[in-house]
């Protein structure tokens, strides 16, 4: 009786509002309290967490991402790759697919990317000759692109959930960095052939390649073109750990932006530390407390038990992967794509395993699916933000953004049930 009274009233708080993390903690709390374990092992999870080495790149990137997104840098970008390749048929759109993807990985926010580079390139579209419905499904979709590329946040916080649990086969950052590279190049390149055929029938205007006005625009960027190479660069190579990139990434970034270019005002950084850290601590909070949860999952032998449901049902890898993608689709739509790791990563990732699944492919596939029910009709939050940000209804955008998700479910089937794309650089 007490164990169903306090599930309804966990349950109640949830729908009524209640902040994420004390729903969590909650559950976590009367599940332990339930099976006679000292509620101390909450906070020997807090801690384990603290200890997690990989954890440290998740503030400094953040971090990062902030001071970057207050930066020139969007405005830069699209000006260089438009000299580079606006001469190209779609060159435009494919200038659109490569800055939004390069700016979500170092910020980490597709709403950012929508806000801040979308309101660059949307009028650049209209003006190139681009219908208006294409226009607005391209920024709605890019907002997301970047979040399989290093060194997206996503990433990071899958692999730091991951490296909580005692996986079969571990994995380190940098695997899920250099597993993310073929797959998100796959997306923009096929985002970028789609483009080329259905606007091949317009009058676009085209950049005048001028090798003149490339070396201009190149030496614009002469502060920026390191960051990649510190961070790829870095982290491939194997000179640097994640962290160590971090670390010098976020002390590049002060020291460019806020004191050789002065971009970002001496005065903002107290603001930006104060905004950038509040969302991880959030992220943090959830993490820790969704852990906890997840130990009193693993001692009640939940995630076995959904496994033989399951298995009931699902015989097969193959149809285990195309439930995965539905459920994941969903999730996108309707919860943030942290708290739809810290939340899902714990259960689907031993379930997963159980198929035959590497852990490294799930973290691929995971967010590959959140990047699109970032605009995944009815509710996706990307659809949301280009909403209000270009004063369109939501229906617009709905219809402007389908044929694109067409296309990024394709690549999705193909990352799913083609593992090597992922692993094709790792010895797995």
């Amino acid at each position: 009786m007490i164990g169903w009274l306090g599930t309804f009233l966990i349950a109640a708080s949830a729908l009524a509002g209640l902040p994420l993390f004390i729903v969590i903690l909650a559950a976590a709390m009367f599940g332990f309290f339930l099976a006679d374990v000292p509620l101390t092992v909450i906070a020997i999870e807090l801690y384990r967490l603290i200890d997690t080495p990989m954890l440290l790149a998740l503030p400094l990137f953040t971090f990062s991402g902030y001071v970057l997104a207050e930066s020139g840098l969007s405005l830069r970008l699209v000006r260089f790759t438009s000299r580079v390749i606006g001469w190209m048929p779609a060159g435009l759109a494919v200038v659109s697919f490569f800055v939004c993807a390069f700016f979500t990985a170092f910020t980490g926010a597709s709403g950012v990317t929508i806000v801040a580079v979308g309101a660059l390139l949307f009028p650049a579209l209209l003006a190139g000759g681009y219908k208006e419905r294409y226009s607005l499904g391209l920024v709605t979709t890019s907002g997301s692109l970047g979040l399989l590329l290093a060194p997206s946040l996503p990433l990071i916080l899958y692999g730091v959930i991951a490296q909580q649990m005692d996986l079969p086969a571990p994995f380190s950052l940098r695997d899920l960095f250099l597993a993310g590279a073929i797959p998100a190049l796959l997306m923009i390149l096929s985002l970028s052939v789609y483009s080329v055929w259905v606007t091949k029938d317009l009058s676009l205007v085209r950049e005048q390649f001028d090798g003149e006005e490339v070396l201009i625009q190149f030496q614009e960027l002469k502060w920026d073109m390191p960051l990649p190479f510190i961070v790829l660069g870095g982290i491939y190579s194997g000179f640097f750990a994640v962290s160590e990139a971090a670390a010098v990434t976020s002390a590049y970034v002060v020291l460019v932006y806020v004191f050789v270019k002065k971009e970002v005002n001496l005065s903002s950084v107290p603001r930006i530390v104060k905004e950038s850290m509040m969302m991880v601590g959030g992220i943090l909070l959830i993490l820790g407390v969704s852990l906890a949860f997840t130990n009193y999952l693993i001692d009640a032998e939940v995630p076995q038990a959904l496994f033989s449901w399951i298995n009931e049902f699902v015989k097969s890898k193959v149809a285990f992967l195309l439930l995965l993608n539905v459920v994941l689709l969903l999730l996108g739509a309707i919860l943030d794509i942290f708290s739809a790791l810290v939340i899902m990563v714990p259960l689907i990732l031993p379930l997963a395993i159980s198929y035959g699944v590497d852990p490294v492919h799930l973290g691929i596939i995971f967010l590959a699916n959140m990047q699109i029910g970032y605009f995944t009709p009815p509710i996706g939050m990307n659809l949301f933000i280009a909403s209000y940000r270009f004063k369109k209804p939501i229906s617009e955008i709905y219809l402007a953004t389908l044929p694109f998700m067409g296309v990024l479910l394709i690549v999705l089937a193909l990352i799913t049930y083609l593992p090597e794309i992922s692993l094709f650089f790792l010895d797995r």
